[in-house]
């Protein structure tokens, strides 16, 4: 009887884990003076991991100070 409990919790925290992948971008890419909405849709079309990566290898927009 605790298996459908232990099941169900661990595909919530599949599910926020999820979520968080794709939110991540977007606040990277705000901090980087980048569009969130144009990083979360390479996310969504490609992936959250090859958006993040991507981010990191392209750091700051050129042209913007940053804070």
């Amino acid at each position: 009887m605790d298996a459908p409990i232990i099941q169900l919790v661990l595909l919530l925290l599949l599910l926020i884990f999820v979520i968080w992948l794709y939110i991540l971008p977007i606040t990277m890419a705000g901090r980087r003076n980048r569009s969130g909405l144009i990083w979360f849709l390479i996310g969504l079309v490609a992936s959250p991991l090859l958006a993040i990566l991507l981010l990191l290898a392209l750091g700051d927009a050129p042209g913007r100070p940053t804070a």
